[in-house]
């Protein structure tokens, strides 16, 4: 397991560099990041529309820097997703919805996935 998977599954929350750093949960899962964000959840401006972000994982245990990395970008489309919306789902904490919250997504809400960068040789 490498760096990046270690560090995003050990830490529920994570730093994306949009306009200005912002803080996000999220889940690792099928070998990316994924991350919800609108409709009453997460502000994460830009992300959506971003071909690529610079995400940074901390330690659990300290708060130190773990890792940066550039990952690419992608909107996912939920109804063919359904299992990244469930582990996010399951990771959604103090939700007021339960119930209805992956219903609430897909009617105002963006599920994107953060597939890491291979780094240049």
């Amino acid at each position: 397991m490498g760096v990046i998977e270690e560090g995003a599954k050990k830490s529920g929350i994570l730093w994306l560099s949009l306009d200005r750093p912002r803080l996000a949960w999220h889940v690792w899962h099928d070998g990316a990041i994924y991350v919800v964000t609108g409709g009453g959840e997460q502000d994460l401006p830009g992300l959506a529309e971003a071909g690529q972000v610079l995400v940074t994982l901390r330690s659990k245990d300290n708060g130190a820097r773990l890792v940066s990395f550039d990952a690419d970008v992608e909107v996912v489309d939920q109804e063919r997703s359904p299992e990244a919306v469930a582990a996010l789902a399951k990771e959604r904490l103090n939700a007021a919805d339960g119930a209805g919250l992956t219903a609430r997504w897909a009617a105002g809400s963006r599920v994107v996935r953060l597939t890491p960068r291979e780094p240049a040789p």
